[in-house]
């Protein structure tokens, strides 16, 4: 049985409203502090066995995958969705909180494709281009019009002796800079191309261009104008060029995304952080109804909570984020549940975002084959209808909360 039904989700300077700028990076790890931690461990105490806690480690799943179909988005009039709902974020293999070889990179890619993923999404940043080249790698190989391939603009990367510190561990060897005008968001697509090593894209996020980001902090607006009057104004071009099927934000935040709706035409939001089985309240009473009145649908990025929601102790990426109250207690009786149902905790999580009528993609990331060979076979596990009442009455999941058929 089907999850759900068929459904009716550069280099150089150039001319901008904002200079573009060299800015140093604010990391975005952040640990919880060592109390919230001690909590935390203490809450899921008995379902460590079953956690991943490190790098590569894999929640085993319960249940039994094949006894659903993979789900799909049907064909409409409307805006353009692709056709798989199965989707693979490429942050992992661009080495994000952790090097992933390149062995493990090139497995995973493999292992999801096997296993049914057909929407990939990667990102100049991830890896500073290091998770596009193992995107191309991989997809290079295969029918370019057999799956959706996705990527972002809005940093410029410029090969350097010295690099900025950031983030990622063991990253290529590049500096990076925010351009988010026109001519700065072509370069990036002409960029992206050659490390992917395809022919066109299918779908083009502006990324990371909101408060959350430690880069721009406050100042976000001021990008985003650049960004109104620049990147979407060309994206908008490239999909009537037919150069792209599709363009929206890539973003950690809602609001960015809200403007974008009132001053420009996008069509597909990647709304990470933002949607999950333990924190999904705010975007179904007020982000996924705005985007619904457009027809713009919704790929769900960190679904398991970069990691949280499996038994890892960091709460999504900070300095922004923090652990909500709570929020151990509340991780650790949904685990209980699961376990009483025989499901583990990432197949419920990954069900759970994808079934919303806006979200046409739900893409959580891996960074070995085991890891995402085994997001994809949670799709098609059959869930107890029992499991989502017990999550309801406990208040794990919102009254109103969508659930899988």
């Amino acid at each position: 049985m089907p999850l759900r039904i068929a459904r009716q989700p550069c280099v150089g300077t150039s001319p901008s409203v904002l200079p573009t700028m060299e800015i140093p990076m604010t990391t975005r790890r952040r640990f919880l502090t060592s109390a919230a931690i001690g909590a935390a461990a203490l809450a899921a105490a008995p379902l460590v066995a079953q956690a991943q806690l490190r790098p590569g480690d894999v929640v085993p799943t319960r249940g039994t995958p094949g006894s659903r179909s993979l789900p799909t988005n049907a064909t409409s009039s409307g805006r353009w969705r692709p056709q798989a709902v199965t989707g693979f974020g490429g942050a992992p293999i661009g080495n994000h909180f952790a090097a992933a070889s390149e062995a493990d990179a090139q497995g995973a890619l493999e292992a999801a494709w096997n296993a049914g993923a057909r929407v990939f999404d990667t990102s100049p940043w991830y890896g500073l281009g290091l998770s596009e080249r193992r995107f191309g790698h991989f997809l290079s190989q295969q029918p370019r019009d057999s799956y959706v391939l996705s990527t972002k603009i809005g940093r410029l990367l410029t090969a350097s002796r010295n690099p900025k510190k950031t983030g990622w561990i063991d990253a290529s060897p590049f500096d990076y800079r925010y351009d988010y005008s026109a001519e700065g968001t072509r370069r990036s697509v002409e960029d992206s191309l050659q490390r992917l090593g395809v022919s066109h894209l299918d779908i083009v996020l502006v990324h990371d261009l909101s408060e959350d980001n430690g880069d721009i902090g406050a100042r976000w607006p001021e990008y985003f104008e650049q960004a109104r009057t620049g990147a979407f104004v060309e994206l908008t071009r490239m999909r009537e060029e037919g150069l792209i099927k599709a363009w929206g934000m890539g973003v950690n935040t809602p609001e960015p995304a809200l403007r974008a709706v009132e001053v420009a035409d996008p069509d597909i939001f990647l709304l990470a952080c933002q949607y999950s089985l333990l924190d999904h309240e705010r975007a179904l009473a007020q982000t996924f109804p705005r985007l619904a009145e457009r027809g713009i649908s919704v790929i769900v990025g960190s679904p398991l909570l970069a990691g949280y929601m499996t038994g890892r102790d960091r709460y999504l990426y900070g300095p922004y984020w923090t652990l909500p109250g709570g929020m151990a207690a509340k991780r650790a009786r949904a685990n209980e549940i699961a376990a009483k149902h025989g499901v583990d905790i990432r197949t419920a999580a990954l069900q759970f975002a994808a079934v919303p009528e806006v979200v046409s993609v739900v893409a959580p990331g891996a960074r070995n084959a085991a890891q995402a060979r085994a997001n994809v076979e949670s799709m098609t596990v059959s869930i107890p209808a029992e499991f989502w009442v017990d999550l309801r009455r406990e208040g794990i999941i919102s009254a109103d909360a969508p659930v899988p058929d």
